[in-house]
């Protein structure tokens, strides 16, 4: 296992006030940096910064966005949106991969701003309240965002409509208590495609899974939702870090349209194998301990 606590202290000296702990591929240092927004397939756009992911499903109906970034990410994401050609305040729909401040910074200024309506796994429900205060590891950190409270609670495999699209919310904790993937299905004039959003579900304590007595499911939701992914049948995937689905090395500014770049479900089981190795590899430490 990797030293989480040395990884979230350098988080801290690196943004003053920062607010969740992260592997090192997640680029903190690339969180605030300005990206091109882009078309991914069909009806989604990638609308986030550099690192941070923020997903843009247009419909028929309005909008839905997924995931804000940091509180200063909220200026990006606009112009992002309006500089692919969408007007910011036809956002519909909030929802989020999982309750950490570098996925929900800007929600609740947006929320405010264009009214729409927020949809989240129900699990999630006490982090939003409390500003992320009440979560198992961040929470004593005092690592905190602007508290929301959502209008919609989900469970796996309810459905988020609107206009011609329907989000299948998969509940896939441990991350977090509410951490969730998105599918849905799209297309472009060539072909349909089944899109996973997918909340890639990484260790971020250095302690024991039973010393965590605010969150003793923690074990078995990891055990749950690795089980649960290598089930996923998809076209295309992404997820809630640029980094985590090699973002940058497959695409540069200004490519065209192209949404085989991220039909490589090869990496995407990849990325999970290693996830998975690390959660063993910790079970196997834990029990030598006992």
């Amino acid at each position: 296992m990797k030293n989480l606590t040395l990884i979230f202290l350098l988080i801290l000296s690196f943004f003053g006030n920062a607010q969740t702990v992260t592997e090192p591929k997640n680029n903190p240092e690339k969180w605030s940096q300005s990206y091109e927004p882009f078309r991914i397939v069909g009806n989604l756009y990638y609308v986030g910064t550099y690192d941070l992911a923020s997903y843009l499903i247009v419909t028929s109906k309005g909008n839905i966005l997924i995931n804000t970034g940091l509180a200063d990410s909220y200026p990006q994401i606009k112009a992002n949106i309006e500089k692919l050609g969408f007007k910011y305040k036809d956002i519909k729909i909030l929802t989020l991969t999982q309750a950490h401040f570098d996925h929900m910074g800007a929600m609740a200024d947006i929320k405010k701003e264009t009214g729409a309506k927020l949809y989240v796994d129900e699990a999630e429900l006490a982090e939003l309240r409390s500003g992320g205060k009440s979560d198992y590891e961040l929470g004593k950190y005092g690592v905190t965002f602007k508290p929301l409270n959502p209008d919609f609670l989900l469970k796996n495999n309810d459905k988020i409509k609107l206009g011609n699209t329907t989000l299948t919310l998969l509940h896939h904790p441990g991350h977090t208590k509410g951490s969730c993937s998105f599918i849905f299905e799209t297309k472009d004039n060539d072909r349909a495609y089944k899109v996973l959003i997918a909340n890639m579900p990484s260790i971020i304590i250095d302690h024991k899974f039973s010393d965590v007595h605010t969150y003793p499911n923690m074990q078995k939701d990891y055990a749950y939702t690795f089980d649960a992914m290598k089930k996923l049948d998809f076209d295309v995937w992404i997820a809630s870090h640029a980094s985590q689905f090699d973002l940058h090395e497959k695409r540069k500014t200004g490519d065209a349209y192209n949404p085989k770049l991220f039909m490589d479900k090869e990496n995407y089981f990849k990325q999970l194998k290693e996830l998975e190795d690390d959660y063993l590899e910790k079970l196997k430490e834990e029990s030598k301990e006992k």
